[in-house]
């Protein structure tokens, strides 16, 4: 199938940082085969008219819970230790495949539509959440959450199981799904697990997917149970001896810094939790500045309370600018860049996040013909600071259109819209009890 994209600005997000005014985009089969200009014996299947159009990478959430899309709504003005004990995993306790299958196929929905590509998620039941991806057409990686407290505290897994899936599924629906294993954190899970799933991740080459560093209270208390921070106890384990994404890592000292910048660890950082949760900004251009990779992630939509990376796109330099007190910082292009390619990177589409000739087309058209994105002074400032995710006109993944002009092709959204309302109240209607406590 061959695409053409006429008369479209380009926000490329390559070295350069090049932008096109008035460009072409050509699409063969999964690939960009042409940026800025179409080879005239470039005969398209479908052309679309990009005017007042803007094409950028597609976004890469790297740090989600998509089926926590069932709870949107549901753990409001709490803080960390509350909203864990006395509703979202009081509701988990209710959760089963039904449940995690409708909560994805919502969230694909609604990722989709605000231009996401692709998304790392940390869940439980995970098949159901991969055949969703299959589905949708959209890029994953995807983890099956270890508390490892035992068998009987797993949900839907025990270590066994979630490497079975991982094997099942890694490199699947064409190479769109990969997969990882993934410890809950350091303040869940024990030093012994934690060695344990390390050295299977080693052996079997696969990623780990951790939350680490949320508070200050799970530093202090790390402190005094091991002698050491989460980021130096992670090292301690070796699961920093794999690729890492480490969700959250908000409260670092310069030797933890170091320490993940020494071993490639990707933190997925998710602003929009961390002002509802009143976490804390963390430093991202600290981070930065060591040379960690740091991608975007919206976090779970019990915390979010969306899924819209193009909303974190937006608060990511805004939350930075504040904390720092300094209006330089993740300034331009950054912040595109953060939830672009540095999400492929982390995600293993390392390809991914550019708009040039031999690249995955994993990209995005926004409608510029909007009152809120006049004048276009400046492209990029545009997208960052004034577009919305529902400025999103069309979505293609591995060359193939998923949405247009307020459709999604893969899906029949209305009946899943209709589905997780039902799911929703079905869950949390059931006898709930209390699973784990969270300790601050």
């Amino acid at each position: 199938m061959k695409t053409l994209i006429k008369d479209v600005d380009i926000v490329t997000l390559d070295e350069k940082g090049t932008v096109i005014r008035g460009g072409a985009l050509a699409i063969d089969g999964a690939h960009i085969v042409a940026v800025g200009e179409a080879p005239v014996e470039f005969v398209p299947d479908t052309t679309i008219d990009g005017t007042n159009h803007v094409a950028v990478p597609g976004f890469f959430n790297a740090h989600c819970h998509a089926s926590m899309s069932l709870v949107r709504g549901y753990a409001e003005d709490l803080p960390l230790d509350r909203w864990f004990n006395e509703r979202v995993w009081v509701a988990e306790s209710a959760l089963g495949p039904e449940e995690v299958r409708a909560g994805a196929l919502l969230a694909a929905c609604e990722m989709i539509r605000s231009g996401t590509v692709a998304f790392n998620d940390h869940y439980f039941y995970m098949d159901h959440v991969a055949e969703v991806v299959e589905a949708s057409g959209m890029r994953a990686s995807l983890t099956w959450c270890q508390f490892g407290l035992g068998a009987d505290k797993e949900v839907g897994a025990d270590l066994e199981g979630a490497l079975a899936f991982a094997e099942r599924w890694n490199g699947k629906a064409d190479g769109r799904i990969r997969a990882m294993l993934g410890p809950h954190s350091p303040y869940v899970c024990p030093p012994a697990f934690l060695r344990e799933i390390a050295a299977l991740a080693k052996e079997k080459g696969l990623g780990l997917h951790i939350h680490i560093a949320e508070s200050e209270e799970q530093v202090s208390r790390s402190l005094a149970a091991h002698g050491v921070t989460p980021a130096r106890l992670l090292e301690e384990t070796g699961v920093l001896d794999v690729p890492t994404i480490a969700a959250h890592a908000l409260y670092l000292s310069d030797d933890d810094v170091a320490i993940l910048a020494r071993h490639g660890t990707t933190v997925a950082y998710c602003p929009i939790t961390y002002m509802k949760l009143a976490m804390g900004p963390g430093d991202v251009p600290r981070l930065l500045r060591a040379g960690v990779n740091v991608a975007l992630g919206t976090d779970g939509p019990a915390s979010n309370n969306d899924m819209d990376m193009k909303e974190a796109v937006r608060f990511l330099p805004l939350l930075q600018k504040l904390a720092c007190r300094d209006a330089e910082v993740i300034a331009g292009d950054a912040s595109l860049r953060i939830a672009t390619q540095a999400g492929a990177r982390a995600m293993g589409f390392s390809k991914a996040g550019v708009l040039e000739a031999g690249r995955p087309a994993d990209l995005v058209l926004f409608d510029f013909d909007k009152p809120h994105l006049v004048p276009r002074h400046d492209l990029v400032a545009n997208l960052v600071h004034a577009a919305k995710g529902s400025d999103v006109s069309h979505v293609f993944v591995a060359g193939n259109l998923l949405y247009a002009n307020g459709t999604i092709l893969t899906l029949d959204e209305e009946k899943i819209r209709a589905e997780a309302e039902r799911a929703a109240f079905r869950m949390v209607s059931r006898d709930l009890t209390v699973l784990r406590e969270y300790q601050s």
